[in-house]
């Protein structure tokens, strides 16, 4: 979900009705992509943790149960599980040209007579090959189908070679920050960043594009210097050669799609390091302050979470700055758009907190972004609180004072308008819910969900009734009741 995520800026409890009107009242300029216009979102009906098969393998960790999505459905195939996708892109910023060399190792979850993929067709394939040999292709809309045969439980080696301009998808929202789109956006410098939620990875590669399909990443980003390229994961290697840099970047644990990000740009870098020994970075414009502002929080952000969540669950973590006006928990390289709010500490302290949940443990279906979104504004409550001096109690009521007009706008947290995604439903009403299981369950038993629920799903995904069904199986209470009504409900429980 996040997008930018940052749903709607924290207000005083005054503002908080006028932001939620401003809400209810936006336009909605729909997804071309979707014929279903008026329909609700549907429960989904199918689990989805992803396995680890005894056999092993050099991307066991990266098998997933697929499925298709239920209010994307147009978006990704259950029939393609991604296991490593090995990324080489070259960004020509003369003539905002990107050329793609791409390796996509991945396993058939059935027979079929074509592999199908998400794709692109402002970028031209010059060259395809499935196992090393050449296969055919057709390219309708976003979605590219090769001419292959696929068995299931094999696993393929696809290769593509591609070139173009790529462009942002028409974003499912209406939110303010949603307006460029989804995808690969080109500054008017030249510059580049991605942001992809709920979609729109396949602008600028070859994916299965959707979250219950994670997969291990590698990439090679080259431009002309003194710029450079950033990515998730690692910086393993930086080398120049004729007037370019290439820097090498590595995921050691399997992302989804959404959590993928990739900008070019003149950057400087910063290393931080938390006090747990976390290794941290801040890329920014080069132009710039070197820790523009409260990304010098970052450290602390992750000390804080840390104390409620637990060890933090990757290897390394940063933060990229780019501009753009959104924010996005995107895996190990936070992105955060330049202005004042995404650059916050309470903003970087959402973000990380992603990291427990949405990143390691990821929803397998898009409605269920509550999982990430309500438990990030949470904790990003609990945290201003402290700032503030105040019980997050009261932090909670601030809020309830305009969530039922986001709820009545954009529809439950689980069941929300397709044409709204990331609206502020998903965000506070989730949040409030978990403030009255906290009163509950009491702080032992609700921390110790906290902190079990994403270590125990470490680099998986779930649904809510996986989810669900984890609360109550490891508090011993019954909430299926409780659950329904804040999440399916149409109207506010009472508190």
């Amino acid at each position: 979900m996040t997008r930018t995520t940052r749903a709607p800026r924290l207000l005083t409890a005054a503002g908080s009705a006028a932001l939620a009107l401003a809400l209810a009242a936006c336009g909605n300029d729909g997804d071309p992509r979707s014929d279903r216009d008026d329909e609700p979102t549907p429960t989904p009906t199918v689990t989805s943790t992803p396995t680890t098969p005894a056999d092993g393998g050099e991307y066991a960790l990266a098998r997933s149960e697929t499925r298709e999505d239920s209010v994307y459905p147009q978006i990704g195939d259950p029939l393609v599980d991604a296991l490593h996708y090995d990324l080489d892109l070259t960004w020509d910023p003369e003539k905002d040209e990107l050329t793609g060399r791409q390796t996509l190792t991945f396993r058939a979850t059935g027979d079929a007579t074509a592999i199908p993929l998400d794709f692109n067709e402002q970028l031209a394939i010059s060259e395809l090959t499935v196992d090393g040999a050449e296969a055919g292709h057709q390219i309708d809309g976003t979605q590219l189908s090769i001419a292959h045969p696929i068995t299931k439980d094999r696993e393929y080696e696809l290769a593509i070679t591609y070139a173009g301009t790529p462009a942002p998808a028409p974003a499912p929202s209406t939110r303010s920050d949603f307006t460029q789109g989804v995808g690969w956006s080109i500054t008017d410098e030249h510059e580049t960043w991605t942001l992809q939620e709920p979609y729109g990875a396949f602008t600028w590669y070859a994916v299965n594009d959707q979250p219950a399909d994670k997969a291990f990443y590698d990439f090679a980003l080259t431009v002309p210097s003194p710029w450079s390229g950033v990515a998730n994961g690692q910086l393993t290697d930086t080398t120049e050669k004729a007037g370019s840099t290439t820097t090498t970047w590595h995921l050691a644990e399997p992302a989804s799609s959404y959590l993928v990000t990739v900008a070019f740009g003149d950057f400087q870098h910063t290393d931080l390091e938390s006090s747990s020994g976390v290794p941290l970075q801040v890329w920014t414009d080069a132009d710039g302050g070197a820790l523009p502002g409260q990304t010098n929080y970052l450290p602390e952000a992750v000390d804080w979470v840390e104390n409620v969540l637990g060890p933090y669950p990757f290897d390394s973590l940063g933060i990229l700055v780019v501009d753009n006006d959104s924010g996005m928990e995107t895996q190990t390289m936070i992105t955060l758009g330049n202005t004042s709010y995404s650059l916050s500490a309470g903003t970087i302290v959402h973000e990380v907190a992603h990291h427990w949940y949405g990143d390691t443990v990821t929803p397998a279906d898009w409605s269920d972004v509550w999982m990430n979104e309500g438990m990030a504004m949470y904790l990003q409550g609990m945290w201003e609180a402290e700032q503030e001096g105040i019980e997050v109690a009261e932090k909670m009521d601030q809020w309830a004072s305009f969530e039922t007009q986001l709820r009545a706008g954009a529809g439950p947290p689980a069941t929300f308008d397709p044409k709204q995604f990331g609206d502020g439903n998903i965000y506070y009403g989730p949040a409030l819910m978990w403030q009255e299981l906290r009163e509950k369950l009491g702080d032992d038993d609700f921390f110790k969900v906290l902190r079990e629920w994403p270590a125990s799903q470490e680099n998986g995904t779930a649904d809510r009734t996986e989810y669900w069904d984890w609360i109550e199986k490891t508090t011993g209470a019954e909430l299926s009741q409780f659950f329904d009504a804040w999440l399916l409900g149409k109207e506010t429980p009472a508190r």
